[in-house]
């Protein structure tokens, strides 16, 4: 058996966000970039949001979604794959929660723990940000993290000022 029969479909989730040029342009282009991978295919998305900027407020609103992704790639190999799709869509970050033309992480990978150097799943904040806890309710309210329903996080969170920019949850495809 070849080392590709041996792979199989795993599920993740990913958060997208920018605020810089025309974001929501550039989320979508990163997901139809993704779907159009042999060893990743797009299944869910949720409503488009607009967020106040967090954790260095003096810049534009965000613009934030989420995705469900079904993928053959392992997780380093999947935030390669993002991290190529910033890289070519010329993502700029001057600084930490800064500014951004484009960002994608990885959210969870179905049920893994993760804690490497530059991979830590589920992501390390965000069971604390309403801006990824809204799009990613819209997806999967059940799904769980750190032992817990996306739900039962999202009841407890600031949501103040975010808003849903579009609801059509077709708002990537173009």
């Amino acid at each position: 058996m070849s080392n590709s029969e041996t792979k199989r479909w795993q599920a993740a989730t990913l958060g997208l966000g920018g605020n810089v040029g025309d974001p929501v342009t550039a989320m979508a282009e990163a997901l139809r970039r993704l779907d159009q991978r042999s060893d990743c295919r797009v299944t869910s998305v949720s409503r488009l949001y607009r967020t106040p900027p967090w954790g260095k407020t003096d810049q534009a609103d965000f613009y934030n979604a989420c995705a469900a992704v079904e993928t053959l790639l392992e997780p380093q190999e999947l935030l390669a794959a993002c991290l190529e799709i910033e890289r070519t869509m010329k993502r700029v970050r001057v600084e930490r929660w800064g500014p951004r033309t484009i960002d994608i992480d990885i959210l969870t990978f179905g049920d893994r723990v993760i804690d490497a150097e530059h991979l830590k799943v589920p992501h390390p904040r965000m069971t604390e940000r309403a801006f990824v806890l809204m799009p990613l309710a819209d997806i999967d309210p059940q799904l769980q993290v750190k032992g817990r329903a996306v739900a039962s996080w999202l009841a407890e969170v600031d949501r103040t000022g975010i808003a849903v920019a579009n609801e059509n949850r077709a708002w990537w495809r173009g």
